[in-house]
C-alpha cells in the first residue's frame, strides 16, 4: 500500500463522511457511458433506468472495461427495453457471448419483457416494485432504484463491502461479515443525493480503496478510516480461506465438413442455458479416456485427438478434451470459422483448437 502514517484513534462523523466523500465525487466521478454524472443531474439530467438496469446486470461478475462495449452494442441495437423485450432469445444471447454468467442473459430477456408487457415498457420506481420484476434481486433492485430515481435504498456491492469493512475496521471475515458491511452502509445512507452516494461509493472501491494496495494518499475518507488507523487496510476485508475449487472433465467435438462447423443448441436451463456450442459429452468429475470419447461422439467419423483446453468458471474447473473429424450429422447447426467468434468462450477456445491442426490435408 501506499506509505500513509497510522493513527491510534479515529473519529466518525456520518455527516462529514458523506460531505467528503460526496465532495471527492463532484470532482473525480468516472466517466460512464450509463452514467448521469455529478454536475449534469445538477442541471436536471436524469438517467435513464434501461440504460441503469442494463449496465447493472452487464456489470455483475464483469469488469467495466469488458462490459462497456457489450453496453454500447446493446443500446444501439436495442435502445429501450420494448426493443430488447421484442428481440428472438437466439439473437440476445449471440450478442451477449463473451460475458459469462448466461443465466443474466436469460433473466434479462424476461425482465425486459416484463416490463414492456406488464409495464407498458416504464421501470417500476421503488425498490420494491423492481423486486417484482423477474431476474431482479436485491442489489440490481437497490441500484436502480438508487441511481435511477434518487431513492434512498442501501446498494451494497463488492466494492462498498470493502470499503465499508475498512472504514469501520470489521473483523468478522467475509461471507460471515456481509449482514454487518451491510447495516454499517446502510446508515450512511440518506435522502440527499442517494443516486450520485451510490455511485461514490462504487467508484472509491474501484479506483481508490482497491482489493490490493489500496491508494489511501489519495483517499477522501481517510480521517474517519478505522482500517487505515491499524496500519494495515489491505487486510479488510478479512476473509475465510476458500475452499479448492473442484475439477471436472469432458470432451469437445469438432466437426467440420469442407470450410464448415457443426455447432449445437444447449439446453435452455443450466449453465450456457441457450447458447451455441460446440457438441461435448456430460462434465464429470473423472477424465474421458480417448476410446471413451470416441464412444460417445455425435456422429460416426474418423475422431481423433488434437488436444485439451482449460477452462475456470466460478464453482468448477473444466478440463476439454479436443476431438476432430470430418464428417457428416444431421442434428447440429452448420456454420463458417468466422461465425465462431459469437461463441462462449470456452467453446471458442476449443474450436480454435481443433481447427488449428489440420488432420486431413
Amino acid at each position: 500500500m501506499t506509505d500513509v502514517p497510522a493513527r491510534s484513534a479515529t473519529t466518525f462523523d456520518r455527516t462529514a463522511v458523506r460531505r467528503a466523500l460526496l465532495d471527492w465525487y463532484d470532482a473525480e466521478a468516472r466517466v460512464l457511458p450509463w452514467r448521469i454524472g455529478p454536475a449534469e443531474r445538477r442541471a436536471g439530467v436524469r438517467p435513464d433506468p434501461y440504460r441503469v438496469w442494463l449496465s447493472e446486470v452487464m456489470l455483475q461478475q464483469t469488469t467495466t472495461p469488458h462490459a462497456t462495449p457489450y453496453f454500447l452494442s446493446f443500446t444501439k441495437r436495442w435502445p429501450t427495453v420494448s426493443d430488447l423485450a421484442a428481440t428472438p432469445d437466439a439473437d440476445l444471447m449471440a450478442a451477449w457471448a463473451g460475458l459469462g454468467y448466461y443465466a443474466r442473459a436469460r433473466n434479462l430477456l424476461a425482465c425486459a419483457r416484463a416490463v414492456a408487457d406488464e409495464h407498458s415498457g416504464v421501470f417500476p420506481d421503488t425498490e420494491a416494485g423492481l423486486r417484482g420484476l423477474p431476474g431482479v434481486g436485491a442489489y440490481t433492485a437497490a441500484a436502480v432504484a438508487a441511481i435511477a430515481f434518487d431513492q434512498a435504498a442501501n446498494v451494497v456491492d463488492g466494492n462498498v463491502e470493502r470499503v465499508m469493512a475498512r472504514l469501520f475496521a470489521v473483523e468478522t471475515p467475509l461471507p460471515a461479515a456481509k449482514p454487518e458491511l451491510a447495516r454499517r452502509a446502510a446508515e450512511l445512507v440518506s435522502d440527499d443525493r442517494p443516486g450520485d452516494w451510490a455511485q461514490a461509493l462504487m467508484d472509491l472501491g474501484a479506483t481508490v480503496c482497491r482489493p490490493k494496495s489500496p491508494l489511501c494518499d489519495r483517499c477522501p475518507l481517510t480521517a474517519f478510516c478505522a482500517g487505515l488507523a491499524t496500519g494495515a487496510p489491505e487486510t479488510y476485508p478479512r476473509k475465510t480461506a476458500k475452499a479448492a475449487r473442484p475439477r471436472r472433465h469432458g470432451v469437445a467435438y469438432v466437426l467440420t465438413q469442407g470450410d464448415r462447423v457443426v455447432l449445437v443448441r444447449r439446453p435452455p436451463k443450466g449453465l450456457l442455458g441457450g447458447m451455441l456450442g460446440l457438441p461435448t459429452t456430460d462434465w464429470r468429475s473423472e477424465p474421458w479416456s480417448e476410446a471413451e470419447a470416441k464412444a460417445a461422439a455425435p456422429a460416426k467419423a474418423d475422431w481423433r485427438y488434437v488436444g485439451e483446453i482449460e477452462h475456470v468458471f466460478t464453482h468448477f474447473a473444466l478440463g476439454l478434451k479436443v476431438m476432430r473429424a470430418e464428417g457428416d450429422w444431421s442434428h447440429g447447426e452448420w456454420t463458417a470459422p468466422a461465425g465462431l467468434d459469437g461463441l462462449p468462450s470456452v467453446f471458442l477456445k476449443a474450436a480454435r483448437l481443433g481447427l488449428a491442426t489440420d488432420l486431413f490435408s
